[in-house]
């Protein structure tokens, strides 16, 4: 055997072992899991029998106050570090969104990929990377899922596994779970920046040159139909509300989406979202039927956040 075919073979030998360590098992041991248990199902004795209304982020404090008390007589002999981070935790598994919280929180980071309980990725700066994060298993990633799409009206079980959600802030959330994923329950969600990005950082990014910028500037003042196409993560979304940004206050805006991500600045906006069908299969209002529907809402502009199939030809008509 040649030095070269030598090479090749311990090349193709160390990128397989690469791929094997990157496939092995991540276990997560938490000494304080029982304590957790014991504590979490306290504090929800106690919000049952104080006959808390409503459990969520509005009424932090008072859920905060309850835990503290429990943790108090729970957790005497733990020390104070351990303490504040399980309090944190079980805060966020109680309010929140669980594991989740903590990424959410970050505003560095604008991609979180949950695959399975034990791997959950982000984007940072642009780079995907493993986190810390995991979960105890996948029914406890189920929970989050189900609290996630409880919130806007929607559900996934076997028979409907997958589902198209946002978060409060507006992040988009997609879900897939057993059987179609065959790693477990999968959870992507994109963050948005809290203030939309401006024409003026585009030009300071160089993504934009200012002869660019007038000229879209008076497509969209002309009225003209304008259609944002690109890959995933390519800046679609961001496109669409900067060329908003240019439609005059004065005038009537419908937009029609899967999930609302867009964020319109000015006042008269509309903002439809299609449905889909409940657990006995009615129900579904799809965005093609928003599109028909629109047409008869005095729109001065309708902008339809994403077209996949039939919603297409009603987009296209709607534009003569």
């Amino acid at each position: 055997m040649g030095l070269l075919e030598r090479m090749e073979q311990q090349r193709l030998g160390d990128k397989d072992k690469t791929q094997e360590e990157g496939k092995k098992e991540v276990f997560h041991v938490d000494i304080h899991q029982d304590l957790k248990n014991r504590v979490h199902q306290e504090v929800i004795n106690e919000i049952n029998s104080n006959k808390v209304e409503k459990v969520g982020k509005e009424n932090a404090i008072e859920i905060l106050r309850i835990l503290e008390n429990v943790m108090t007589v729970e957790a005497e002999n733990v020390n104070r570090l351990d303490r504040s981070r399980i309090t944190e935790e079980l805060l966020n598994e109680i309010i929140g969104y669980g594991p989740l919280e903590i990424l959410l929180n970050d505003p560095d980071i604008t991609e979180i990929m949950v695959n399975g309980y034990n791997r959950v990725y982000i984007e940072k700066n642009g780079k995907i990377q493993l986190s810390q994060v995991v979960f105890k298993d996948n029914q406890h990633v189920m929970n989050v899922i189900d609290r996630i799409v409880s919130s806007v009206g929607r559900h996934i079980d076997e028979s409907s596994p997958m589902v198209d959600a946002r978060l409060q802030d507006g992040s988009r959330v997609n879900v897939v779970i057993p059987p179609l994923s065959l790693v477990g329950p999968v959870i992507t969600i994109r963050k948005f920046s809290k203030k939309p990005i401006t024409t003026d950082q585009l030009l300071g990014y160089g993504s934009i040159s200012k002869k660019m910028l007038s000229f879209l500037e008076a497509c969209v003042k002309g009225k003209l139909n304008i259609i944002v196409s690109g890959g995933t993560g390519s800046g679609k979304t961001t496109m669409l509300n900067v060329l908003s940004s240019f439609i005059p206050d004065n005038e009537r805006i419908i937009t029609i989406e899967d999930s609302a991500e867009l964020r319109l600045i000015q006042d008269h906006v509309i903002t439809l979202e299609s449905r889909p069908s409940n657990l006995e299969g009615r129900g579904k209002i799809s965005i093609r039927e928003l599109v028909v529907n629109a047409l008869r809402m005095r729109p001065d502009r309708i902008i339809v956040g994403e077209v996949r199939s039939a919603e297409t030809i009603d987009m296209l008509q709607a534009m003569n």
